[in-house]
């Protein structure tokens, strides 16, 4: 059986993976904060901070991992701005930690790290779908130590460490942080609804057009990229996870309002707007299409649904 150890298991993606991962038979071992709660979806859990390397070795040693999906990371970029030190520590030391101990401890283990569509940076402004070849020019804290993990990562993966790096684009759903764009949307739509926001719902940037993916479809990605520790070393390293099909925020929006039945007006907020914003970001996929026949399968519309949905819940349980 696959032990297959999560870090970042609480989070939004890592519940969501452990749940497929367990469906599809492995032996789930969380790895979460000291302060953080076990995910449900959990055969084990072991607690600690990635950015104590003693602490991190002895869980991969108790954990004995036969698999590895590194997610744990400061992922919000306005945090990373804020928070340049943490940001740093979490997203490259934390990673060095974890490589080090899975070459002292696990050296056989083939890890997954999660990486970001954002270290393409000022290279969207070609307005084309990228490809894993695509020169890298990060504009924040986060896209940067990101870059900087994949290289520590592609140095292990040199000297014998099996795995893969993924470059997931946008992916939304339910129990993602409102700090999110659509995820902001749904909540505040939720709230007017509910008379706990006036009906003016608060934006940045609608023109930036974005490859969204439901967060379902890149968690089925990621299960079907560890099947490749099966195949010796004949597979590419790096994966793009996107559809290749850029929205623009605002039809997004639309496309949320019109779920609703509230009179909802929209107003731009200066705080929301991000100060290395691209016009339009998409990705290429047909590296994951030619080596695991992987694309997109959930249709756009039914995830803002499922979005909304579930912060009418949230609005309506704190009411």
């Amino acid at each position: 059986m696959h032990r297959t150890l999560i870090t970042g298991a609480n989070g939004f993606v890592g519940q969501i993976l452990c749940k497929l991962l367990q469906q599809a038979g492995h032996h789930i071992i969380a790895l979460t904060g000291s302060t953080s709660p076990s995910p449900a979806h959990a055969d084990q859990v072991v607690q600690c901070d990635i950015r104590d390397a003693a602490a991190l070795e002895q869980a991969i040693a108790e954990a004995a991992p036969t698999h590895v999906v590194h997610l744990a990371a400061i992922t919000n970029v306005p945090m990373s701005f804020k928070e340049p030190l943490l940001t740093w520590q979490t997203n490259v030391i934390g990673s060095v930690n974890l490589l080090q101990a899975l070459r002292n401890q696990a050296p056989d283990a083939f890890v997954l790290f999660v990486s970001s569509s954002e270290v393409y940076g000022a290279s969207f402004k070609q307005g084309i779908a990228l490809r894993e070849d695509s020169l890298c020019q990060p504009l924040n804290p986060y896209a940067a130590s990101k870059l900087a993990a994949e290289a520590a990562f592609n140095e292990y993966f040199r000297q014998g460490q099996p795995g893969v790096i993924v470059r997931p684009f946008n992916h939304i759903g339910a129990q993602q942080s409102a700090d999110f764009v659509t995820a902001s949307f749904a909540r505040q739509i939720a709230l007017i609804e509910a008379g706990q926001q006036e009906p003016t719902l608060k934006v940045g940037n609608l023109d930036a057009s974005r490859d969204f993916l439901d967060v379902n479809d890149v968690c089925a990605a990621y299960v079907q990229l560890l099947q490749l520790s099966e195949r010796g070393s004949d597979y590419p390293r790096c994966f793009n996870i996107c559809s290749g099909q850029p929205r623009k925020i605002r039809d997004i929006l639309d496309e949320m309002l019109a779920m609703s039945s509230a009179e909802i007006s929209v107003t731009q907020d200066p705080e929301r707007m991000r100060p290395s914003d691209i016009p339009s970001a998409t990705g290429d996929s047909q590296a994951m299409r030619e080596t695991i026949g992987w694309q997109p399968a959930i249709n756009l519309h039914s995830t803002l649904e499922q979005l909304l949905t579930y912060w009418r819940a949230q609005v309506s349980a704190t009411s």
